[in-house]
């Protein structure tokens, strides 16, 4: 009979300690170890264990390609690197409310409509609930499977009776592993609930996307093993108080991690921005002072962006700075370099920077936008209709 023992994990990087700790050692954050039970068997020999995996040469696997399977959303494919592939497990993560679910749920029900047999499951939505939201994008196949449930267990043994070839968890956090004697959204529930969708994943080649919440500072939820675990990694990023959604990928084991997807939420959920240029320039008809048109690369590919600026005086003693869209600190070292190279001041003027459409610039060739915009809104002079500023 195996025995149980009790350990403390930290829910926010999964350091583990035989006794309680007011502060993690690992990772600094203070009162985040929690008591969990773990169960304890006897060791066994890899001499005595039965060898059901065997050696074979890159040759032998080499004759047997591997065929992507296609998502119908070309901009989705674009980050995966020319769609899912087979017996990968995709880790969706994003702020709630950005359409990591909506995304997910479109993939499925292209993907079903192209006859290929889906099985999507909530574990936060009730079976009503996923319909509703999947009336809303379309017209949905009987290849898609909704199902509402939490506990893995059943949810793998669901799956292997249909035999999907996409199988969508949403979300991880939410799922619940009977074997451990803890929480659901527990360190050791999302490691052992990914260690297991991962091993029913390359077992059986179905293709696996959980999705993950992220903390306040941006990071997924849960322990940063997590990441290392899965095959590829998909940031879904945008304001919630704007249109437009940028699908990344932190980490891809099939393909490139400098490709990206432009969408625009609509009312019938997410649609692909083939040229999203137009998103980030603001129609107006009247040439204005502090606003700049430059190049910046997303991924592998060049977005026409407007930066705008206001520099204005100051009412207080200390001048104000705010950046939108942009790092706050590279501004404040841009405006430094204005003060010392061109002689301006700025210690009596407020500065305020804004990437229109709630795009974030990352791209260092809009340095000289940047300072373009600032000089141009300082001495209240406009620069011309049809001008496109960036650094070579």
């Amino acid at each position: 009979m195996a025995k149980t023992k009790t350990q403390f994990v930290c829910q926010n990087c999964g350091y583990t300690s035989a006794k309680w700790l007011g502060k993690c050692p690992e990772c600094g954050t203070w009162d985040s170890l929690v008591e969990e039970t773990i169960a304890t068997e006897k060791s066994r020999s890899f001499l005595q264990t039965e060898a059901k995996v065997q050696p074979t040469t890159i040759s032998k696997v080499a004759k047997a390609p591997v065929k992507r399977l296609a998502t119908g959303i070309s901009e989705f494919d674009r980050v995966l690197g020319g769609g899912l592939v087979p017996g990968s497990l995709i880790l969706l993560g994003g702020e709630p409310g950005i359409g990591k679910s909506t995304i997910a749920l479109d993939v499925g029900m292209k993907i079903a409509s192209r006859g290929a047999r889906v099985l999507y499951v909530s574990g936060e939505e009730s079976e009503a609930q996923t319909a509703m939201r999947a009336e809303r994008l379309g017209t949905a196949s009987d290849n898609l499977l909704i199902m509402t449930a939490t506990d893995l267990a059943a949810i793998l043994v669901q799956a292997e009776a249909l035999k999907p070839q996409l199988l969508v968890i949403d979300s991880i956090q939410t799922m619940y592993n009977a074997e451990l004697e803890t929480a659901a959204g527990s360190v050791g529930q999302v490691r052992e609930c990914t260690a297991k969708l991962l091993r029913f994943a390359k077992e059986t080649g179905i293709s696996v996307i959980i999705i993950g919440h992220v903390t306040k500072e941006g990071n997924i939820a849960g322990p940063r093993l997590l990441e290392h675990m899965v095959d590829v990694v998909l940031q879904f990023e945008g304001e919630r108080y704007y249109s437009f959604r940028v699908l990344r990928a932190l980490k891809n084991r099939f393909g490139s991690t400098n490709e990206s997807g432009i969408f625009s939420m609509e009312e019938n959920g997410l649609k692909e921005i083939l040229n999203p240029s137009g998103l980030f320039l603001e129609e107006k008809d009247d040439i204005v002072s502090g606003s700049v048109i430059t190049a910046a690369m997303e991924g592998n590919r060049p977005i026409l962006a407007e930066i705008q600026a206001l520099v204005a005086r100051t009412p207080y003693g200390l001048p104000r700075r705010t950046a939108v869209g942009i790092d706050f600190n590279r501004v404040n070292m841009l405006i430094a370099v204005m003060e010392k190279r061109l002689k301006l001041d700025f210690g009596a003027e407020d500065a305020y920077v804004c990437a229109v459409g709630g795009m974030k610039l990352k791209e260092p060739a809009s340095d000289l936008a940047i300072i373009a915009a600032l000089y141009s809104s300082l001495r209240d002079k406009p620069i011309s209709r049809g001008v496109m500023v960036w650094e070579k």
